[in-house]
């Protein structure tokens, strides 16, 4: 559950007056309910246009006209009545989680089934949180899967079988790593990735300390590229072309520091194994 906070003008009416309706009741269970979705949405790695257009949508099913700002950590949503004359407003924090594009994509079929059928606000409420219930994949299927990818991206660079096994055999310990350190220990994400990136960048350097394989500079270059924040880098495109610039400043710094991080890892690597890779 995500943190929100209520900006307590509750229903407030043209002449700036305080009143308790049927329609603040049904525009703060909405505000709730849309806070609450937003969050999500943003927290699982999707644009700030995709949540936008979502949120509008649902609001509009519901005869809410929505003002949505989006901030790097939180969330701005005030509905109005149709008549402009009620409002509510919500601040809520963006929880940081994994990126989650099966809980976007079932989040973003959402919005068009209430749009489209109507849905009453608690079976849109039920239907959210069973989203939420859904159990990712296991983690060592996705170790699995994301050693794989990267092991492909040398093949894709012209490395040989050796320099894939070893570029897959990096990955999969770098990875471990970074998940025990961020979601069992709790500690800094970045000091994460540039102990993984670290990690890695040494097994890969089997190749040149053992002599294995005909391409050891590729397993190299490749053993930390599963580390490059390119989500980031696309939202904050997508963010600067839709004029979220608050967002799009955040999210490319975010990807810069990311990418500085495993840099450092690299190099450190490099200097331990005394490697002079040019």
């Amino acid at each position: 559950m995500h943190n929100m906070k209520k900006v307590e003008n509750k229903s407030v009416t043209a002449n700036n007056t305080l009143v308790t309706t049927p329609t603040h009741e049904h525009l703060k269970g909405l505000c709730r309910f849309l806070s609450e979705y937003a969050a999500k949405l943003l927290s699982s790695g999707t644009t700030t246009i995709r949540t936008e257009k979502n949120v509008v949508r649902i609001a509009e099913s519901y005869g809410a006209l929505a003002d949505f700002a989006v901030l790097p950590n939180e969330i701005m949503l005030t509905l109005w009545d149709g008549n402009r004359e009620h409002s509510y407003t919500v601040n809520c924090k963006i929880s940081e989680t994994s990126l989650n594009f099966d809980a976007i994509t079932r989040l973003s079929a959402l919005s068009w089934r209430i749009s489209d059928e109507r849905l009453p606000l608690e079976s849109a409420w039920k239907e959210y949180e069973e989203i939420l219930k859904i159990p990712r994949l296991k983690f060592p299927l996705v170790t699995f899967l994301v050693g794989c990818a990267n092991a492909s991206f040398c093949r894709l660079f012209n490395g040989d079988w050796i320099s894939m096994a070893i570029v897959f055999t990096a990955t999969v310990c770098g990875f471990y790593l970074k998940h025990e350190m961020v979601v069992r220990q709790g500690l800094n994400v970045q000091l994460a990735v540039i102990a993984s990136s670290c990690l890695s960048a040494i097994i890969s350097c089997s190749g040149y300390v053992f002599g294995l394989g005909t391409t050891p500079d590729i397993a190299l270059a490749t053993s930390v590229l599963w580390l490059v924040p390119g989500i980031p880098f696309i939202n904050a495109m997508s963010d600067l072309i839709y004029g979220h610039y608050v967002c799009c400043l955040s999210r490319f710094i975010q990807a810069i520091i990311t990418t500085v991080s495993l840099s450092l890892g690299l190099c450190l690597a490099l200097m331990i194994m005394q490697i002079n890779y040019v």
